[in-house]
């Protein structure tokens, strides 16, 4: 029988990861900035994540932009590797390409072994090479246990039907996770596709926040648990009907 697919959601604040565990997340991925894409998550933000009573892995990014090693970033994404293990996260997400549109293999092993006992997962640079299978077969070899994936389009939804092929490419031999743009109304389709987990932030605007566009800050975005339960639910409901 296939287990029950999980359903993590990604945060980055203390308040939204407490959020997120009320809502029933599965799994938190854990980041600073993520109207940026995610970058890593402050060392006091880890230690509260590793209290928390569900598993969480850390966002090792230290730039925003695209996913190319520059001056000093692997010295960095190494040290943030050695704060996650330090506060006792249970994974890391990471990725890191080549100019040419291809996984880094050099860098990303290192990182794999850096990361030790955590598990680890790729992140949506995996949806910028050029081969996607290749890719997959490359994360495979190197022992990372999840991708993330919308299948290279701009969401999980829109590349449904590459998200498809990718789980039949892997055939149990890696989890396969559908991130990007994903709600209740698309739920359906997506484990329909055969992956085993789904990515989203369940985020709605802080009606709490005070206006501070006047210093050209907007609006954040923060955790909702009444969406998180939504989607369970919907996850629920779409196993059971199986």
């Amino acid at each position: 029988m296939r287990h029950s697919q999980q359903l993590e959601i990604c945060v980055d604040s203390a308040d939204g990861l407490s959020l997120a565990v009320a809502g029933g997340a599965d799994r938190i991925e854990l980041c600073s900035a993520l109207a940026l894409g995610g970058l890593t998550p402050s060392m006091g933000l880890m230690r509260q994540a590793a209290l928390a009573q569900v598993p969480c892995h850390a966002m090792i990014r230290p730039a925003a932009g695209d996913f190319v090693l520059r001056e000093g970033g692997m010295e960095a994404m190494l040290g943030d590797i050695l704060a996650a293990n330090d506060a006792g996260l249970a994974g890391i997400v990471i990725g890191v390409m080549s100019p040419d549109r291809k996984l880094d293999a050099a860098a990303l092993s290192e990182l794999i072994a850096a990361a030790g006992n955590m598990q680890v997962t790729l992140h949506r640079a995996f949806d910028l090479c050029r081969d996607q299978f290749a890719a997959l077969d490359l994360a495979i070899e190197l022992g990372v246990a999840r991708v993330l994936t919308s299948g290279g389009a701009p969401s999980a939804p829109e590349g449904v039907s590459r998200i498809a092929a990718l789980c039949n490419h892997a055939a149990g031999r890696i989890e396969v996770m559908a991130g990007g743009g994903i709600g209740a109304e698309s739920a359906g389709q997506l484990l329909g596709a055969g992956v085993d987990a789904l990515h989203a932030s369940c985020s709605i605007a802080d009606a709490e926040q005070q206006d501070c566009r006047g210093i050209g800050i907007e609006t954040r975005r923060i955790t909702s648990p009444d969406r998180i339960r939504e989607l369970k639910k919907t996850m629920a409901d779409w196993s059971a009907a199986r």
